[in-house]
């Protein structure tokens, strides 16, 4: 019986090597192609030519497109991320806390969004085409049509300049007390939150909708059984594999697209570093964080894959 599955899960595993080591590829391809001189950009204008042309030397540029890359890749793979242009500091030293940063923030508005969504999502179920599920599927609409900066600046307008409940700049340190690192994040949280949760209310309502037209719920329903018990008993399970990757897909963005949110907030996380290195022109570092981002998207999406795989029998046993 678990034969297929461990033949699926392989298969997943391999093409998810794959496609990280092709888009490994293109990160490298897309940094070298940006325009300007990597030298230039870091001894600066006033660089005198033989200046310049020792840099390049000491920094490999010289050498083919496809060495650098096997260079690159190699040093990936031993664990190696390189060295930061702009400050000289080894890449992976400086990532690991920004990295934790950036998941714990990811976690907390995780386990906000994720059960909220699933809830309302059975809500708007219950009461499809009812008041109640025409004011939740209005107000996710209103949600995924703000951009995630205004978001943003909303909630600092309102509950860190007017209300000054929270702070409005995100500051995290080592050794900080958990719940003044909880206020800390509080707003970027709820940002991310409102982003998210939307997207996966409207999914979960779609998946289990679709469910419901299914003849073992008509008969569930002649039973006499309670529309919520339907649901809960019977429609949700058989719903949970798509319900699966809409969670998956979403907790990717939370890591992946907190860019734009830790930039709001000045939060020292991943993104914050990739935005302030990406204005220095620091390649290595932009290199190493996309290739770090893309392995926590394909790593999250592999999840997603297995976890669809175990709880739907059709994927287990399959014709």
């Amino acid at each position: 019986m678990s034969s297929p599955i461990v033949r699926l899960v392989a298969q997943r595993l391999a093409l998810g090597l794959l496609l990280l080591l092709a888009v490994s590829i293109l990160i490298f391809a897309g940094t070298q192609i940006l325009p300007g001189d990597v030298a230039q950009s870091i001894l600066g204008q006033s660089a005198t030519p033989e200046s310049l042309a020792n840099l390049r030397e000491e920094l490999g540029l010289n050498d083919p497109a496809w060495q650098r890359y096997l260079r690159w890749l190699g040093g990936v793979v031993t664990g190696d991320l390189g060295t930061a242009l702009s400050s000289g500091q080894d890449i992976a030293q400086s990532i690991g806390g920004r990295l934790w940063n950036t998941l714990f923030l990811a976690f907390w508005a995780a386990v906000v969004s994720v059960p909220l969504a699933i809830l309302l999502g059975l809500l708007a179920v219950r009461y499809r085409n009812g008041f109640v599920d025409k004011l939740i599927s209005g107000l996710a609409l209103a949600s995924t049509s703000l951009p995630e900066f205004f978001v943003g600046y909303l909630l600092v307008f309102f509950f860190a300049v007017k209300l000054q409940w929270f702070p409005g700049i995100s500051t995290v340190y080592d050794g900080m007390p958990f719940g003044e690192r909880m206020m800390a994040i509080a707003l970027p949280a709820a940002a991310l939150t409102l982003v998210v949760l939307a997207h996966m209310m409207r999914m979960t309502r779609a998946a289990i909708l679709n469910v419901m037209q299914s003849a073992y719920i008509e008969t569930a329903e002649l039973k006499g059984l309670r529309p919520f018990d339907i649901i809960r008993k019977h429609a949700f399970p058989n719903a949970v594999a798509p319900v699966i990757n809409v969670v998956m897909l979403n907790l990717a963005f939370l890591i992946v697209g907190v860019v734009v949110i830790e930039v709001i907030f000045v939060y020292p996380g991943m993104g914050q570093y990739l935005v302030d290195h990406v204005s220095k022109r620091d390649v290595p570092v932009v290199q190493a964080v996309g290739l770090i981002f893309a392995a926590v998207y394909i790593g999250l999406n592999i999840i997603a894959d297995i976890a669809a795989i175990v709880a739907n029998p059709r994927l287990r046993h399959p014709r």
